[in-house]
């Protein structure tokens, strides 16, 4: 003998017609879907609802018993898994994105893996540094072009003003 399948849904069937109609991932919409079927009163046993959603009946009943523990909020989330750590501290990330507005800066990703070293006891591959730099921190090497050293600066200037 099964249990009954008895689900007590608190929000209104048009309140989950709208938030059906507004979701954006796949496993949002067939929990949502399955909560607007019990609503409506379309779907009366497990087997049934999970024919219809195409879920397998104990997929139906761990997303039941979160909505009665949790409510829509605990059906609907998605966990995430953390990630891994970063090998730079934030304090070291903190420094190096100010030592790279400093004028004088860095000359090349090099030169940054070295003074990682030096200040922090890092040792981390030239391509991290280079992401590191480039697309966390945001920030690309700027050197100056070299410039000749008979070039007169009046004539520059003069240049620059008549040119367009």
């Amino acid at each position: 003998m099964t249990r009954p399948f008895k689900v007590e849904i608190s929000e209104s069937q048009q309140e989950l017609e709208k938030a059906l109609k507004h979701a954006t991932t796949a496993s949002t919409k067939e929990r949502l879907q399955m909560l607007y079927l019990l609503k409506s009163g379309q779907v009366t046993s497990r087997r049934s609802l999970a024919e219809l959603i195409g879920r397998d009946q104990a997929t139906i009943t761990r997303w039941v018993r979160k909505y009665k523990d949790g409510g829509r909020d605990r059906l609907l989330e998605v966990k995430h898994a953390p990630g891994k750590l970063s090998i730079v501290s934030e304090e070291a990330l903190k420094r190096l994105k100010q030592r790279l507005q400093e004028p004088q800066g860095f000359h090349s990703y090099g030169q940054i893996q070295q003074w990682l070293v030096a200040e922090f006891q890092l040792d981390i591959a030239y391509k991290t540094v280079y992401e590191l730099v480039r697309y966390r921190i945001g920030a690309k090497l700027k050197v100056p072009r070299p410039q000749s050293t008979k070039q007169h600066p009046k004539s520059l200037s003069h240049f620059k003003k008549n040119f367009l």
